[in-house]
C-alpha cells in the first residue's frame, strides 16, 4: 500500500438517541445514530406486520391461492 494516502483508523465509540453506546472501528472518532438495535421496532419486536398481512391476502386473492 502506497503511504499517505489511507485515513486514520480509530476505535470509534457510536452513541445513539435511546442512550446506547457500542464500540466500533471506524475513520472518525465519534458517531451519533437515530436509531440502534437496542431501540429499533425490527430488533425489539414492536414492528407491524399488519399492513404486510394485508399484502399477502391481496396477493393471495389476485392469484387464486387459497389460505387455510
Amino acid at each position: 500500500m502506497k503511504e499517505g494516502i489511507h485515513p486514520e483508523y480509530y476505535q470509534a465509540t457510536v452513541t445513539c438517541n435511546c442512550g446506547n453506546t457500542f464500540v466500533t472501528g471506524s475513520t472518525r472518532k465519534e458517531i451519533h445514530v437515530e436509531v440502534c438495535s437496542k431501540c429499533h421496532s425490527f430488533y425489539t419486536g414492536q414492528q407491524k406486520s399488519n399492513a404486510t398481512k394485508g399484502r399477502i391476502d391481496q396477493f393471495n386473492k389476485k392469484y387464486g391461492m387459497q389460505s387455510k
